[in-house]
């Protein structure tokens, strides 16, 4: 499950390479919808690279806007399925995206890329039985190599046996 805001569209970064010592990430600015975003070159290019270890799912209020925009922007793969959100949250204080990842991940094992996981995600990713691994981006950099290589790493692991180990993996970077 990818998102797209704060894991490929950057935001909170210094614009300018002067402004509080810090050079702005790679990436270049489009206009999505009338909306300006600043899309990561190094996040697409660890997409591009997770895609040969996991079927990739935008997991974003973009929803088809992902597929519209993003392959021919980025030079991502096409034809990526996309979820569809209630607009209004099911759950008491949950993150608003969590009906919408259960109900296409069902039984799957899942690795989930966002930066805005809150406590409710938290407590779903460890009930559920397969596999989950949450990545937490920072917005300001995104989808880095350090978080594509542990992905990578998760996806080689070879899958516990159910009655020895139900509890999800966590990752909090």
């Amino acid at each position: 499950m990818v998102d797209i805001d704060g894991v490929i569209s950057l935001f909170g970064f210094a614009a300018q390479p002067w402004m509080e010592g810090a050079a702005a990430p790679g990436g270049s600015f489009h206009t999505v919808d009338g909306i300006p975003h600043f899309l990561s070159c190094a996040a697409a290019e660890n997409l591009r690279a997770l895609a040969v270890h996991f079927d990739l799912v935008w997991a974003s209020g973009w929803e088809e806007k992902a597929e519209e925009y993003l392959p021919r922007l980025l030079d991502l793969p096409s034809g990526l399925p996309f979820l569809r959100f209630e607009r209004s949250p099911g759950r008491s204080n949950a993150h608003w995206k969590l009906d919408a990842i259960e109900e296409y991940a069902r039984s799957r094992a899942l690795a989930w890329i966002d930066d805005a996981f809150n406590d409710a995600c938290h407590t779903w990713a460890d009930a559920r039985p397969a596999p989950t691994l949450l990545v937490r981006t920072a917005p300001e950099r995104g989808l880095t190599s350090v978080e594509a290589q542990l992905l990578v790493g998760w996806a080689r692991e070879p899958a516990p046996a159910p009655a020895v180990n139900r509890r999800s993996k966590l990752a909090r970077t």
